[in-house]
């Protein structure tokens, strides 16, 4: 990891610092671009906006869609204080962003929490191929 890395890591835990200072989880992103400037900065508003989603990491996904053209987005970095959530990843792979790099893995950030984190949700399925496939075939295409 070059230094320059080591000093995009720190800031998004300075932006995880300041989410925590304002009452919500302590996480923060950022993102740079391919000349290695900062074009977006984020953290976590989950509690003050009182949305489970306003994660930085997916905030920062929603605004590289919206913001970056394709060639751009597949060459930006974001660099984020602890490795994204399942939702926060599925966002990210969306988004086209070519890279991301972590302060604290998710095993890490559970291994800080009291009783290791959230519970697993049962997921049953699948089921009802031919209903649920006959909506979606064409759609990719």
């Amino acid at each position: 990891m070059t230094s320059s890395e080591e000093g995009f890591l720190r800031r998004a835990i300075e932006l995880a610092a300041a989410a925590r200072e304002s009452g919500n989880p302590p996480f923060g992103s950022i993102l740079v671009g391919p000349d290695g400037s900062v074009v977006a900065e984020d953290n976590n508003t989950s509690i003050t906006d009182n949305d489970i989603s306003a994660h930085p990491e997916l905030k920062l996904a929603k605004w590289a869609a919206r913001e970056l053209s394709p060639e751009v987005a597949a060459r930006t970095t974001m660099y984020t204080s602890c490795q994204p959530c399942g939702m926060c990843t599925g966002a990210i792979e969306r988004s086209g962003l070519g890279r991301v790099v972590y302060a604290l893995s998710g095993e890490q950030l559970n291994g800080l929490k009291p009783g290791g984190g959230f519970a697993p949700v049962v997921q049953d399925g699948p089921a009802l191929y031919d209903e649920a496939s006959a909506v979606v075939k064409g759609y990719y295409n």
